[in-house]
């Protein structure tokens, strides 16, 4: 499982936001956000382009790492 550090969320509607754009990803698989650790985790189905990845996370208002 991998992970991505994301800045600024802070409940329930952030969580399924970040989620939501992950999950859009080619190569995300089952993305889980942990509010507590402010962490990503996810699964690998193929290559993930970690750079769309962390835009598509910017582009919804948070600070991917």
């Amino acid at each position: 499982m991998k992970s991505l550090k994301v800045n600024g969320m802070r409940c329930g509607h952030c969580k399924g936001a970040v989620e939501e754009a992950a999950g859009k990803i080619p190569g995300v698989k089952n993305p889980l956000v942990d509010l507590d650790e402010k962490v990503l985790r996810y699964e690998e189905d193929g290559p993930v382009d970690m750079e769309a990845l962390r835009t598509a996370i910017s582009n919804i208002g948070f600070d991917p790492e």
